[in-house]
């Protein structure tokens, strides 16, 4: 039976970290971060997890900063609050909640924000940075999934990694930061040949494609250390629903050497990533070491 790896004691021990330096900036620097989030919409997921951001980032003492937005508000509109957050010396973290409208264009709203307010490190400067490995502020759930990797293996170098999924969000960062530790790695997608063969090379293996289990046990490599990112609401007993991963969990539990469950694995450190790229912007504009 594989090791669980517990997000959930992580997260918890990062966002004391992020406590501390918190702390640590408003006695001796008089700075306290501040992080900007802007939510455009009624979605209700987007509205948990708005929330959520809001009442971590508020303990762990910074200000936290909200901006609610009609689902009709204007391409416009929304640039010039940005431009706006990007002049505000008390913000230090920008955060625009996707999905945005249709009617908006995602990229030029992310590639809006000022570089060194990135904390989602979606702007196309931060990707350009870690894709030369040259990372600045890395995409949280990639970030967040590295952290527990570090936590589980002895060594990272030379290991064979498989990551399934491409996203701009998950994937494709998720290999950078990979090959920034001497991995060797694959991406599997919906178009790779032979999928299932592909995965059973891993010795780590982090499914991120959107498919509730999709990945089971005859996947899986014996041995394999098994990341999963994915989030999926499925029919449960009773009329009730519940949340599954892209990974079968009982079948690859068997076999996998360790595995992060869904919930309680990558989750919880999403948030807390945000919360230390937070910190690290406020660190970057004001001059100061930051070394979490």
């Amino acid at each position: 039976m594989a090791e669980l790896i517990d997000g959930r004691s992580c997260a918890e021990e990062l966002r004391t970290s992020v406590s501390d330096h918190v702390s640590d900036l408003k006695i001796n620097h008089a700075i306290t971060p501040g992080l900007a989030v802007v939510l455009v919409g009624e979605d209700p997921a987007s509205q948990v997890y708005v929330r959520n951001k809001k009442k971590q980032t508020i303990e762990t003492g910074m200000k936290s900063y909200d901006y609610h937005l009609d689902e009709n508000v204007g391409e416009r509109q929304l640039l010039d609050l940005i431009d706006e957050l990007n002049s505000d010396p008390h913000v230090h973290g920008i955060l625009v909640q996707l999905p945005l409208p249709d009617s908006i264009d995602s990229h030029a709203v992310i590639n809006a924000i000022d570089p060194m307010k990135d904390v989602d490190g979606f702007h196309l400067r931060n990707v350009g940075l870690l894709s030369t490995g040259n990372a600045n502020l890395v995409p949280c759930t990639p970030l967040g999934c590295m952290m527990l990797l570090k936590r589980t293996c002895e060594k990272l170098s030379g290991m064979n990694s498989v990551v399934v999924g491409r996203s701009n969000i998950v994937g494709k960062p998720m290999a950078a930061l990979l090959l920034a530790e001497n991995c060797t790695v694959t991406i599997g997608h919906s178009r790779t040949k032979n999928l299932p063969d592909v995965c059973r090379e891993a010795d780590i293996l982090v499914a991120a494609v959107g498919r509730a289990e999709m990945i089971t046990g005859e996947w899986v490599k014996p041995g394999a250390v098994v990341i999963d990112v994915g989030i999926n609401r499925i029919d449960g007993k009773h009329g009730k629903t519940r949340l599954v991963g892209d990974v079968e969990f009982e079948s690859v539990s068997m076999v996998a050497s360790a595995i992060t469950p869904v919930p309680g694995g990558v989750g919880p450190m999403t948030i807390a990533c945000l919360l230390r790229n937070t910190v690290q912007a406020a660190c970057a504009i004001n001059n100061l070491p930051f070394n979490l």
